[in-house]
């Protein structure tokens, strides 16, 4: 059951309830529980994996760690893409680059700015911005898909439609 879920530590303060040293966080917690198949008998790991998961559950309880299934950790993914958050490294774990590389959404709204770029958000709340001055043949509207890719340098391009892409960057 473990190996289907990502055990991620978002807290490295003990958990009083456990009745840990200060010292050790959630990821102690899951050592504990790694090193009990060195028991020298099975009565001794049983007892080992029961103090181990005993603690486990109380962590999640109390917050100290978040256990996190893969079709979540996606979910955050994909919502915070383009956003610049280094925290988030968290949720890569075990998962295709390529998975990461491409977000294809709707048109919530679309409007210009002053400058006639366009301000584009989409249908899960994001908000991309066209960075360059290239025009668009057709104006984005509500339903459109939208395809946005990781450029070089860390840049983006979006296209709107079956139209060009164009330079983009994520301001929500």
């Amino acid at each position: 059951m473990l190996r289907k879920v990502t055990v991620l530590v978002l807290a490295a303060l003990a958990f009083p309830a456990v009745a840990q040293p200060k010292s050790e966080g959630g990821a102690a917690i899951v050592r504990r529980l790694a090193e009990c198949g060195e028991a020298p008998d099975d009565a001794a790991q049983l007892a080992c994996y029961r103090r181990a998961a005993e603690a486990l559950v109380k962590a999640e309880a109390g917050g100290a760690i978040v256990v996190v299934d893969r079709a979540d950790a996606r979910k955050v993914r994909r919502q915070a893409f383009g956003l610049s958050m280094p925290s988030l490294s968290l949720f890569d774990m075990g998962e295709p680059e390529a998975e990461l590389s491409t977000l294809v959404g709707q048109v919530r709204t679309a409007r210009q700015d002053v400058s006639g770029r366009w301000i584009v958000q989409l249908a899960d709340g994001g908000t991309w911005t066209q960075v360059d001055t290239v025009p668009l043949r057709r104006s984005p509207s509500a339903g459109m898909r939208v395809t946005i890719i990781r450029a070089a340098l860390g840049s983006y391009k979006m296209s709107v439609g079956d139209q060009v892409a164009v330079r983009a960057k994520r301001v929500e």
